[in-house]
């Protein structure tokens, strides 16, 4: 295969580590015992976001990547295959329990976020020792592990018991090399974000946000109760704390024209984001969009124009940010449409196949934004209050009922 041309990068950032100072915080608060040496990070910084000085090339363009694809990222920092392990830990939503809204989001089957769940904590050590072994059934050399907390938003709970539940995740297993932490951008008060620019300090951390796209009305459509505002305003609060920072993005959202998606994709600029997640927009039985897909109101984005767009977004982001996902999924028995979304490897030579036929790659039409994300003030926090109500207190999760064979741990009373 013949690599793509060489395009012109702009400057990298300079390292986000270096403001750090400004919360001065001891580690010793964590209970958190520090990984081998053998499985720290090479450095805290994706070294695929440092340039060669020869010729200002990164390492995925120099490999003949047509994007900074998220495997080969992993394995440039820690030095091997990484696989995350997925752990549902109970948490719900603001959008669910009625902190801001009720009813969830109107692609998630809210059967799986019912107020009556309830986690034994010990349980999140044995989902992690479950999906680790399932992985080393699967390949051969694994370097190491990252707890992925998944479903629903997990940094809504007390702040006392989320420090509980990352230490217990990062010292289940001493291969376990950090954190992701899927989130809202209206989730994120100051003392969840100081927690993990404390952890950062020893494990490798990701802040997964769901942007999902920068157009309000889209996100009123999709009942999130949250704006684009929170997005910038949590964003801008979280970067340079020494943790990455991810933004999940969904295309093909009813309403959105192409131009209205490529907006969103210049704002993966503008907000500095370390990598981001593309998923295309699906539905499952027993939630609104599925029942407005089934009666015929709306249909979902076609596998060539998802492909078309997939790739005209990637072009207009930074060269520097890694691309974790390209599609999105359930499973089979669940979905409704679109039925190609199963075939995520095909999906994925398709998109790379139309960047080899443009003659581009990740990054080419990216325009950088005036105001560099470094050089963004950090402002005040705007968290809602009745979310923070319910992250800054002492106390509890309610406890998840647990049944054997379930899968993730769900039960529905």
């Amino acid at each position: 295969m013949q690599s793509p041309p060489p395009i012109n990068i702009p400057p990298t950032r300079p390292h986000r580590l270096a403001d750090r100072t400004r919360h001065d915080i001891v580690y010793d608060s964590l209970s958190v015992s520090p990984p081998p040496e053998f499985f720290m990070p090479k450095s805290d910084l994706d070294p695929t976001q440092q340039p060669d000085l020869d010729d200002g090339s990164l390492d995925w363009q120099r490999e003949g990547l047509h994007l900074n694809a998220f495997g080969r990222a992993l394995r440039r920092k820690f030095g091997g295959r990484v696989q995350r392990v997925s752990i549902d830990a109970g948490f719900t939503c603001p959008n669910v329990d009625g902190a801001v809204t009720t009813g969830g989001c109107n692609f998630c089957d809210n059967r799986s976020f019912s107020p009556s769940r309830r986690v034994r904590l010990e349980r999140v050590s044995e989902q992690l020792r479950t999906g680790i072994e399932s992985v080393i059934r699967r390949y051969d050399r694994v370097h190491g592990f990252i707890a992925y907390f998944q479903p629903a938003t997990n940094t809504y709970a007390p702040i006392d018991q989320l420090e509980e539940i990352y230490d217990l995740a990062m010292n289940a297993d001493p291969r376990v090399l950090g954190l992701a932490i899927g989130t809202r951008p209206d989730c994120a008060p100051e003392p969840v974000l100081e927690l993990l620019e404390r952890i950062s300090k020893q494990r490798s951390v990701s802040l997964e946000f769901g942007m999902q796209t920068i157009h309000d009305e889209s996100l009123r459509w999709m009942n999130r109760a949250h704006t684009h505002a929170d997005m910038v305003n949590a964003m801008d609060r979280a970067r340079g704390r020494g943790f990455e920072c991810s933004g999940h993005v969904i295309l093909g959202i009813p309403g959105e024209d192409r131009e209205m998606m490529m907006q969103t994709a210049r704002e993966v600029g503008v907000l500095g984001l370390d990598s981001i997640k593309l998923h295309n927009l699906y539905c499952v039985h027993g939630t609104p969009l599925g029942d407005e897909v089934l009666a015929g109101k709306l249909k979902m984005m076609e596998r060539q124009e998802y492909i078309q767009t997939v790739v005209d977004f990637l072009e207009r982001i930074p060269p520097t940010t890694v691309v974790e996902r390209v599609s999105g999924d359930a499973p089979p028995k669940y979905l409704i449409e679109p039925k190609w979304c199963l075939q995520k490897s095909a999906i994925r030579d398709e998109i790379n196949s139309e960047f080899e036929r443009r003659g581009t790659r990740q990054g080419v039409h990216y325009v950088a934004p005036e105001i560099a994300p470094e050089r963004r003030e950090r402002p005040t926090d705007q968290t809602p209050t009745s979310i923070r109500d319910r992250i800054e207190v002492r106390g509890r999760l309610p406890v998840l009922k647990l049944q054997r064979g379930v899968a993730g741990g769900l039960h529905r009373d």
